[in-house]
This record gives structure tokens, sequence and C-alpha cells, in this order.
């Protein structure tokens, strides 16, 4: 037979009950209708229902069937009005027998009291269910294993109820976890091998990255996932009916629907340290995925399987936790280590978001371990984990009560998770780069404040070289235009730097670079000579500017020189003009003039006494300061 797909819903005299029955034969249908059982047959399908609540037979039920999309619709009287039933979208629990709901061990010890203790013991089981869950530590005395102890075979899984499964599959499963040989390595070296490893894979650099380049982590701190609008609606409404705003809020799609109808019901029998530590670890299960959907922003990739199983101590090293702050640690250190982004504010955002998901109930946690279970089941080496957890935890979370997961939100709303708490030094980390980074700031403000200086002075020596070199220009336009083009040349500039040097005798030889500077007969057969002594830094004082303008004048007089031989050329023949090369006789001469003894110890520049049309770029700045 085919268990048909359905849902639930109610209002406060009627209990809907809509299933879907494609091709199926409808003028065959039986319906069943006692109490809390409901079944449901229309060959293929067959439907068997155990019900929060009872439910009459009395001539007010009706039932409807659309033939276009083969929906039976059957609506069915309470037998007590506005009573409200709770856990209707819990599917895979509505699935069990009515005679199933026991979780006795099959073989028991009887004696003379035994149903006297029974009796107790059911009671027993009832008030531990109603009252608040004991978040405190509790207190064992410390035991020494014994060394054969080591080879005992230890547990893991859900409840610590699964062994022997990786001795047989190491080699296929040793990527889906960290641990070597989870099946003899007790609990206590569990947790000593996963603070080495996690101790070695944090890195500072990167986390110091995340911590001042934060512009990525802002965007995700920001981002609103979907259990947080239903967080809001649940704590802006003021109703009265609590769990019915919880079970309303959260609906579940048809994929999931078909997931809590693949599952197997099944019972757990838990112990109350087993119970407190299925607790925790799914509050561990709960923070990866709640990591994993603000990283991702809610769009998950193929390193979705592998981010939930390394946040994870439970999934990844099946780390038995203790206390709640142990989970916290925990998985704050391992956000710190394992994912892209690494920073702090993410742990505590996380954590506020798996309160969020806890206050809105089993209906709210279950749609995460649903999701959890489809992303495992995509992924080659992670689907053993559903096996070992995450299954079992969709099954036994639609039977518990309301009030232990409320309890279990109070105390991880009350929880505090500091950075000492995670043991990497990070604040100490943080101070040190904060001074760091201090220090550069200055060395930046100080060199900005240097290169402003150096701009604003470069700019005024520009400034007055422009003012000067226009001026001296005008001025030697001037000078050119009164002057004659014949027998003005510059006939060569020459500039010798030379080195001390040691003879074999010990005496030092030292010889001053000249400048050496012939020209022709001028107009005004003037000689004038200077010499510009190198150690006066009065005479010395040649500009860029200057220099620039010396060569632009050489060039005039060279163009100059190349009009006039043209022009004489042309007249050669009349007027008897001397000869192209008599133009171009240059007279060299170089004078090297050794210092005398009183003379000062330096370099220094000679020139000619041969007076030349264009001075040096010395005369020019003198001449111009003049006038």
């Amino acid at each position: 037979m085919i268990t048909p797909a359905f849902e639930l819903s109610q209002d406060s005299n009627f209990l809907t009950i809509t299933i879907k029955v494609p091709y199926a034969r409808v003028c065959e249908v039986d319906l069943y209708i006692d109490g809390e059982d409901f079944k449901f047959f229309a060959k293929p399908y067959f439907l068997r229902l155990t019900l929060p609540g009872r439910i009459v037979e009395d001539g007010r039920e009706k039932a409807s069937y659309n033939a276009d999309e083969g929906v039976f619709t059957i609506k069915i009287p309470k037998e007590t009005p506005g009573q409200y039933f709770e856990g209707l979208n819990m599917l895979t629990a509505l699935l069990a027998p009515s005679g199933s709901k026991s979780a006795k061990p099959l073989v028991e010890e009887l004696g003379a009291s035994s149903g006297n203790q029974t009796n107790e013991g059911t009671e027993e089981e009832e008030d531990d269910e109603d009252e608040e869950f004991d978040w405190q530590i509790e207190q064992v005395p410390f035991q020494v294993e014994p060394e054969h102890s080591l080879t005992l075979q230890c547990y893991y899984g859900f409840g610590n109820q699964r062994s022997g499964i990786f001795t047989r599959l190491q080699d296929e499963l040793s990527e889906a976890i960290d641990l070597k040989n989870p099946d003899s390595t007790s609990p206590v070296e569990r947790t000593k091998k996963r603070l080495a490893v996690e101790e070695a894979k944090f890195d500072p650099d990167h986390y110091l990255a995340d911590f001042f380049d934060s512009g990525a982590v802002q965007e995700l701190l920001r981002y609103k996932p979907w259990w947080d609008d239903l967080y809001k609606m649940k704590k802006d409404e003021a109703d009265c009916h609590e769990h019915e705003k919880q079970e309303t809020l959260i609906s579940f799609s048809e994929g999931e629907k078909q997931q809590l109808k693949n599952f197997t019901n099944r019972s757990y029998i838990l112990d109350k340290r087993a119970c407190h530590l299925v607790l925790l670890s799914l509050v561990d299960i709960i923070l990866a995925y709640a990591y994993e959907i603000r990283n991702t922003e809610g769009e998950k990739n193929v390193e979705s399987s592998w981010n939930i199983r390394k946040l994870s101590g439970t999934l990844c090293w099946f780390e038995n936790y203790s206390c709640l702050q142990d989970v916290l640690v925990c998985f704050g250190r391992r956000v710190l280590c394992y994912p892209l982004y690494r920073h702090f504010k993410l742990v505590t955002k996380a954590v506020q978001d798996a309160n969020k998901i806890f206050h809105l109930g089993r209906a709210c946690v279950l749609k995460c371990l649903l999701d959890i279970h489809k992303i495992f089941q995509e992924c080659d080496p992670a689907y053993i984990l559903n096996d070992l957890y995450i299954t079992d935890y969709c099954i036994w979370i639609q039977k518990q009560k309301p009030k232990k997961l409320a309890s279990l939100a109070a105390s991880l709303q009350n929880a505090k998770l500091t950075k000492s708490d995670l043991g990497f030094e990070l604040e100490e980390l943080e101070h040190a780069a904060m001074l760091v980074q201090e220090d550069q700031h200055k060395s930046q403000q100080a060199n900005c404040v240097s290169g402003q200086q150096f701009s604003s002075e470069s700019e005024t020596d520009e400034s007055e070289e422009s003012s000067s070199c226009s001026s001296s220009g005008t001025e030697e336009s001037d000078s050119d235009a009164e002057e004659s083009p014949s027998h003005k040349t510059v006939t060569g500039i020459k500039e010798q730097h030379l080195k001390s040097s040691i003879n074999p005798c010990g005496a030092a030889d030292e010889v001053k670079p000249a400048l050496s500077v012939a020209t022709g007969n001028s107009v005004n057969d003037k000689n004038q000579s200077r010499v510009l002594d190198v150690n006066n830094e009065s005479d010395i004082t040649l500009s860029s500017c200057d220099r620039r303008k010396l060569i632009e004048v050489v060039d005039e007089q060279r163009d100059s020189e190349g009009r006039l031989l043209q022009n004489t050329e042309s007249n050669k023949n009349s007027e008897g003009a001397p000869h192209k090369e008599e133009l171009h006789s240059f007279e060299t001469k170089e004078y090297f003039q050794q210092p005398e003894a009183a003379a000062p110890q330096g370099d220094f520049l000679e020139v000619s006494s041969l007076k030349k049309a264009l001075l040096c770029a010395a005369e020019s700045s003198e001449a111009e300061n003049l006038s």
C-alpha cells in the first residue's frame, strides 16, 4: 500500500484532513473515525493517523473530492468544541500507530512489586516531561579510567547509541569527519585532539584581516534569515494561544512533507543524562546551520555541507558536551578557525539566530533539521551523518514537549560568551594590531604633511624661476635684435669632473673642472672674462631654468648662423663674401688653471677672456636682478 501525501488544519470545532490520492479508485473509499484514530483507504492508498485529540462521527462530517487535482478533503467535528490539537504539522509522529507510544524496554525484570514499580515509573516519566529542564553542570566524581578501557568499544551518534560503523567503513567515511578511529577513541581523548587541532588551525593573520577589513562581514551581519520575520511576528502578536501561533507561523513545503512521510517512526529510550546530551548536541547543530544560512545569505552552495560539518563539534568530532557553555565555546573556536569569514560578531549573531529558532518552537527546529538532512543527502561523504544524527533528530523532535524547548531557548538567551572564553588571546592580538595601525597612521600623516610642505616650496620655486626666465628671455631677445648675427658662435662647453687621486709619493694632485667658452669677434669688440669660484655659493646660483634657457639660446644662434650662411652663399659672387669655412671657423681653447698655494680648496669654473654675445646664465641672472 502507498502512504499518500496529506496535511491537517483545524478551527475551533472541526479538524480538516486533506489527502492527495491521484489515480485512485474513488468509487471504493473507506473512512474509519474513532476517538484519536483515523483511517483512510482508497486503492492503492492507505493512511492511518493517531491524532493529538479526539474526533467524533456524529453526522456533521463532510468529504469532497477534486477530480482535477485528485484531492480528498475530509472535515470531521471535534469531540470537545474549542479544543486545540497540538502538533498537526508533525507528520511523522501522526503516522505512529496508537499502540506504539510507550518507550518501555522489551525485556523487563519482573518481581512481586513490578506492577507498582511500573506505575510509579510511568508517573515519574510524566513528571520528568512536565518539569523544567535543568541546564546546570552535572557534578560527577572523578574516576581514573583503567588502561584496558581504551580498547573498549566507544559510542557515538544520536544519544551515543551507535558503535562499530567506522571500523568497517573507515576508508569510505574518513572524509566526513575529522576524528580518526572513533570506535576506539574515548570522549575525553576526542576533546583533547579537537582542541589541539583547533590551536594549530587558528590563523592570526586571517582573523586580523577580517577584524580590520569588515566590509563583507557587515553585509552578513545585516542579512535577515527566514526565521527573523517569523520571530518578530510571534513577538509582536498578543494572542494568548502561544502554541497555536507557533504552529500556524511555520509551514512546510511539499518536499519537506515528503521527507517527513518517508521517515520511519520509532521510539527512543533515553535516560536523563542521554537526553541532556541530545539537547546540547542539537544546539550545536542548529548553531552551525544558522551560521551557514547567514554566511551564504540563504543561497546554499556546494560548500554548505562542509561548513555545517566543520562548525559542529558534534558532527565532526562526535563531541559529548557537559554544559551549554561548552557548546558555545566549541562553536566560537571553530568559527574562528575554518570558514571564510572569521569574525567574533558572526559568532554572537549565530547564537542570537539559534535563540530565535528555539523560541519559535519545535516546528522551526524541525524545518532546520529537514534542510540539513537534504544538504547532507546530496553530499557523498556527509550522508552517513544523516543516519547517525539528523534523521533521528527529525523524528525525535516531533515528540518533544514545547516547554522543554522553551527552557532551552531561555538558557541560550541568558548565556554569555566572551573573546577570552575562546582561548586564542584575541583581545591581546587585537590590541597589538591596533597599536601597529596607530603607528602606521601617524607616520602616514607625517609623510603627508612633509609632502605638502615640499610641494608648496617647489611650487614657489617654480613660480620664481618662471618669472626670472620670462624676464631674461625678454632681455636676451632685445640684445639679439641689436647685435649683428655675423661671427656670433658658441664654440663649446666642457665640464669636467675629476676626482682627486693620490700619486705614488703620496702628494695629492687636484684638478679643477673648468668651463671654457670661446667666441668670435663681437660687435662692440669688448673683452670680458669672469672666473666663477665653485666654493662661493653666490657665484653658482644657476637654476634649471637658466640652464634650459642657455641651451635654447645656443640653438637659436645655430639657426641664425645657418640663415646667415645661406645669405652669404647667395651673395658670394657679387659681394665677394668670405668663404663659408671662415664663417665656421671655431676657436676652441681649453683653459686649465692650476690653483695657487693660497687659493681655497675646491672646484671652480673659468670663462675665457673673449667677450661673447651670450654670457653665461649667471650674468643674465645678475642683470635681471639689477633691472
